[in-house]
């Protein structure tokens, strides 16, 4: 299997939008102030826009789909010619394999807990002029962790394309019909 272009700028575009939706759901994150209620004599809490965790969802299933589609290209480091061998370039594979499923696996962690810790809202709790109502919102930076994570799991997933598709092949890339072709004679030099 040699290294495809196509395959390449799919990957990279996928994480590089599934980068952009987690910086926009940090920014985007879920503030709350305490409001009293103007019917009876409790608070609650009122919260600020939702969209952070939209963001975060749609980064979490960008990310997956990148994910899939590089380990569906190399079938998971199961399959392959090169692989068999004890290369530098297996070794390679192998190593920057795991640095993928590990960077993908804390970005969506921090993604999914993210946009799960948003979506939730805290209820009515206080008694107005009672104990203080303690307004749920989601810490600063989980969101900027998955999107750090992002970026760790894209160079990660760039290196184990490049480093699988070189085991398999041997580090050569497969060439067909170039170069001029020296097996025919031209036919001025048949015997008659």
């Amino acid at each position: 299997m040699a290294m495809s272009i196509p395959i390449l700028s799919i990957i990279t575009a996928l994480h590089l939008i599934a980068f952009i939706f987690a910086v926009g759901a940090e920014r985007r994150r879920s503030f709350a102030k305490v409001v009293p209620d103007q019917y009876d004599e409790r608070t609650y809490c009122l919260y600020s826009t939702d969209a952070s965790t939209v963001y975060g969802l749609c980064a979490f299933g960008l990310l997956l789909l990148s994910q899939v589609i590089v380990n569906g290209v190399t079938r998971c480091l199961c399959f392959g010619k090169g692989l068999v061998s004890a290369t530098s370039s297996t070794t390679c594979a192998i190593v920057f394999f795991v640095f993928s499923w590990l960077s993908f696996l804390g970005a969506e962690a921090c993604l999914l807990a993210g946009s799960a810790r948003n979506a939730y809202h805290t209820k009515y709790r206080g008694i107005f002029g009672g104990d203080d109502l303690s307004c749920a919102t989601l810490r600063k930076g989980v969101f900027a962790a998955g999107a750090a994570l992002t970026l760790l799991s894209l160079a990660g997933s760039i290196l184990y394309y490049r480093a699988h598709s070189r085991a398999d092949t041997g580090g050569w890339e497969k060439h067909q019909n170039e170069g001029i072709g020296m097996t025919q004679q031209p036919h001025e030099f048949e015997k008659a």
